[in-house]
């Protein structure tokens, strides 16, 4: 593995190569979510055509309240909503007759509710079907791959099966014994809930089968797929509720401090994220373990992997627990260069970007200096006549991967629609920027940086305004939504990209 990596990590630093930013959730599909099926494939193949060799996602982990990818139910476990339905059908687990029919699903955006109702009956199916079939081959497969990811399957597939038993609250509010997790609670219901945690474990195989399946025709087909690993955890997780020790959490289990960032360029109040923060003294007694199996899973998902909000390795938002903004936190140096060293020692050269956006200081810069990571630059953060900033194109250095936005931002159609006078006139002045399509010319700028790698979200090249937007920062539902149809890739998109692609020295 170590080998691999360190391939990926040098090519990384030094091959000019771009790709295109999408989640799973935004292909097209009749059931109403992108999934890891045929479309997915059929996405790997216009990245091909298009000359592109990179596919970044957003994470890929089971989402809870508020659809969110940064807020998951576990930093290891796949999203049973992606699993593909179509190909269970492939595999024997369900019949064609059983997937949804005359049921409408909206096409431009997820009805995650809907999905839901729709989607988890026909896991169920499935994995009662897997009992009755006696699939010797299935059996042993599933068997390794439960043993190959006991590390966190086990407390992931228990914390699913309670919080079913539970009706779905936060774990903070379920009964004190199994709060706390006094053994003989434990044990009582991994007993009365043994069925519900194989199913978790059953629904966690099929996932990972289909994602690694899909990864590897992308390989094959010479695109790396970059992932996002969330610097933290949702608090209503498996992570936070099996690992108390290794979060600020008092003796109850409750949280002292939470995260955030203060306010900002999206919000003049901060963002209270409410994550567990890490009892990062805990973490280094342990030689920061937990952080090193976190990021060797990952590198099991993805090729590349970025680092959501680095900037917290370097110090962090603390929010005292129950505050209603994040205003009144406080800044706290975090030992990111010993974690990460200890990750480096442990896995060798890791091609890791580093999402360095924000409230940048020098020990930031210098943290990402210092092992060589890639930061990221994003174009319409460049053109503010009112102010310098580092994100103009002629401050870039070979190492920064060039954004013509992402899934934080509004799309570049949309934002320059509502940019002003002034910053029209300045984007003119810099580089002709077409006021009849500014999203192309945003594409052909990151394209013609020093930066080794350009990366653009789907909705740009599209040329999609502002009702295509995937995510705003701070704003909890409403959110991760947006997907495109089918037959809205042409060929032309394939011929734009693959032509400014070797145009700019990226094929």
């Amino acid at each position: 593995m170590a080998v691999q990596l360190l391939k990926l990590y040098n090519t990384m630093k030094t091959k000019r190569s771009s790709g295109i930013l999408l989640h799973i959730t935004s292909l097209p599909g009749k059931y109403g979510i992108g999934t890891l099926g045929r479309e997915a494939y059929n996405f790997v193949d216009f990245l091909v055509e298009s000359g592109q060799k990179i596919w970044q996602i957003l994470p890929l982990g089971h989402t809870g309240y508020g659809d969110s990818p940064y807020q998951c139910y576990s930093a290891f476990a796949g999203n049973p909503l992606l699993i593909d339905v179509e190909k269970m059908v492939e595999e024997d687990l369900l019949q064609k007759e059983d997937l949804p029919e005359n049921i409408y699903f909206d096409e431009d955006n997820v009805d995650y509710g809907k999905v839901h109702d729709n989607h988890y009956p026909l896991l169920k199916k499935a994995y009662q079907n897997h009992k009755s079939q006696n699939n010797k081959l299935r059996e042993i497969r599933f068997e390794n791959f439960c043993n190959n990811n006991a590390l966190w399957l086990e407390d992931y597939a228990f914390f699913m099966a309670l919080k079913k038993h539970f009706k779905g609250v936060a774990w903070t509010d379920w009964e004190a014994d199994i709060k706390l997790k006094k053994e003989d609670s434990l044990n009582y219901y991994r007993e009365q809930l043994a069925d519900d945690i194989n199913y978790y474990r059953f629904i966690q195989f099929l996932f990972y089968k289909q994602w690694l399946e899909l990864k590897s025709y992308a390989n094959l087909n010479d695109v790396k797929i970059i992932g996002d690993i969330p610097l933290y955890v949702a608090f209503d997780s498996s992570d936070a509720w099996a690992n108390p020790d290794i979060f600020d959490f008092d003796e109850r289990m409750n949280p002292v401090n939470v995260a955030g960032v203060p306010p900002d360029y999206f919000s003049a109040t901060g963002q209270l994220w409410g994550n567990p923060i890490y009892n990062w003294n805990r973490l280094k007694e342990t030689g920061f373990q937990w952080w090193i199996d976190r990021v060797e899973a990952n590198f099991t998902l993805y090729d590349v992997l970025r680092i959501d909000h680095f900037r917290g390795l370097a110090a962090y938002w603390a929010v005292p627990f129950g505050e209603k903004t994040a205003i009144n936190g406080r800044w706290v140096e975090a030992p990111g260069g010993e974690m990460l060293q200890a990750v480096y020692d442990a896995l060798g050269e890791l091609p890791i970007i580093a999402e360095d956006l924000g409230v940048i200081t020098p020990d930031v810069v210098e943290l990402r200096n210092r092992f060589g990571m890639p930061g990221m630059k994003i174009l319409q953060f460049a053109f503010d006549s009112g102010e310098e900033n580092d994100f103009m194109p002629h401050t870039f250095d070979k190492n920064c991967v060039v954004y013509t936005g992402t899934h934080d931002n509004d799309t570049t159609l949309g934002q320059y629609i509502q940019s002003s006078e002034a910053d029209k006139k300045f984007m003119h002045e810099y580089f002709h920027v077409d006021e009849k399509d500014p999203a192309g010319s945003f594409i052909k700028l990151a394209w013609s940086t020093v930066g080794n790698i350009a990366i653009a979200p789907m909705q740009d090249v599209f040329r999609l305004d502002s009702q295509a937007r995937m995510n705003f920062p701070g704003k909890a539902s409403g959110y991760w939504k947006w997907r495109y149809t089918k037959g809205m890739i042409t060929q032309k998109h394939a011929e734009e990209l693959r032509k400014l692609t070797k145009l700019y020295g990226r094929f």
